[in-house]
């Protein structure tokens, strides 16, 4: 264990902290793991009390959740979040828990077959596994591992060229293969120098189109090294949060759009000299990758602020009409940012779009998107036709 008064502390002392910590907290509720959430009681009624009282968040990410949805948890826990994500997808989705602590899978899976009864469905898989490398199963390492010990060197070698045939040819959570994202209070238990694979790694498994949403704990003023190196802190959920922009801006550099804090509790849940601790809720979105095309269409954004920027560092400046891609324009005009968005498509489609230069913030004639040669003109009565939305 690290120790308090030392200097400095290893990585690894941080998550055998973790993993001891939330050992106990399988065998017995730890209150200090937790921060009061209310979550929608009419899917609480299937889940037995030992999952409840043993399960730790500080938000509800269920609420993203969609009926048909394949959903992703980080950090799973005694699996509270997973089954009441079940109910919600339905028997059409399917969830997929992913933990580390052997205690809390096993509780988690203890109840699986009874919760299913309940449902009417089993639609729940928990899985062991770092939630920053979510291609490797542990479950299967450990198997390879009672058959294949490490006594040697070259042992150590064989272990390491398996693993990576795993990652390959058959990883835990595959490529492009989640709807949505969830997690409740983990992120901040991974080691710092493994939060830059733990967003590469949620990145990958996304598909195109697909959504995150994070509960977690995070400080106004950066943790100083001497709360770090305290390991009651850092499984307590408090020395390892994220400062609250370098929270967002992981977001963003593991490729996200539409990066939003969603929740912010206005009271902090810990304040511990003078750096206040809350929890807070954060959506994002994947799909901005990919080849801009020309398409004449453009959008208006309606205001209140003067000009706002978007992740692609396009800038939209207010009641103009500014020229976008194809992309940028499917993007703009859904969610999180329809809105706040009037679209305005061409008259008629682009049958050979050409590439477009994004980023160039150019605003977008009228008559290029109507087309050059158009010259109609409609009378009054036509225009102000029942339906038609004018007068």
């Amino acid at each position: 264990m690290a120790r308090k008064n030392g200097i400095g502390t290893s990585t690894l002392d941080a998550e055998a902290a973790v993993r001891q910590r939330y050992a106990r907290a399988a065998r017995s509720r730890e209150a200090q793991l937790c921060c009061p959430v209310r979550y929608d009681p009419k899917y609480l009624d299937i889940i037995p009390q030992e999952i409840l009282e043993k399960d730790y968040g500080c938000g509800d990410p269920t609420r993203y959740v969609r009926e048909g949805d394949t959903v992703l948890d980080l950090g799973s826990g005694a699996g509270k979040i997973c089954y009441i994500a079940a109910q919600i997808v339905g028997p059409r989705g399917r969830v997929i828990g992913v933990d580390f602590h052997p205690e809390m899978l096993a509780l988690a899976r203890k109840h699986q077959s009874e919760i299913a009864a309940r449902q009417g469905y089993d639609n729940v898989r928990f899985l062991r596994g770092r939630i920053q490398d979510l291609a490797l199963p542990l479950d299967e390492v450990d198997a390879y591992l009672k058959v294949n010990p490490v006594r040697s060197s070259d042992d150590l070698h064989r272990l390491e060229e398996f693993q990576a045939r795993l990652r390959s040819a058959a990883p835990m959570i595959p490529d492009e293969s989640v709807d949505i994202i969830i997690s409740n209070c983990v992120l901040n238990l991974v080691r710092e120098e493994d939060r830059e694979s733990l967003f590469r790694e949620m990145f990958r498994v996304l598909k195109r189109g697909g959504r995150v949403a994070i509960s977690d704990i995070v400080s106004d003023e950066p943790v100083p090294d001497t709360l770090k190196r305290d390991p009651e802190l850092w499984s307590g959920c408090i020395a390892g949060a994220f400062h609250e922009p370098a929270f967002l801006a992981a977001f963003e550099r593991a490729g996200f759009y539409g990066i939003t804090i969603d929740k912010y509790d206005a009271q902090p849940w810990r304040t511990i000299r003078g750096i206040e601790f809350r929890s807070v809720t954060v959506t994002a979105r994947k799909g901005k990758q990919g080849p801009c095309w020309e398409h004449h269409q453009a959008v208006i954004y309606r205001g209140p602020w003067r000009r706002v920027e978007d992740d692609d560092g396009h800038t939209l400046l207010r009641g103009q009409r500014m020229a976008v891609c194809e992309k940028t324009y499917r993007l703009l005009t859904a969610e999180p940012y329809a809105q706040d968005i009037i679209p305005v498509p061409p008259r008629r489609p682009v049958r050979k779009p050409r590439p477009f230069a994004c980023g160039q913030n150019a605003l977008r004639s009228p008559a290029e998107t109507k087309g050059h040669r158009y010259r109609k003109t409609i009378p009054p009565a036509a225009a102000c036709a029942p339906g038609a939305g004018c007068c």
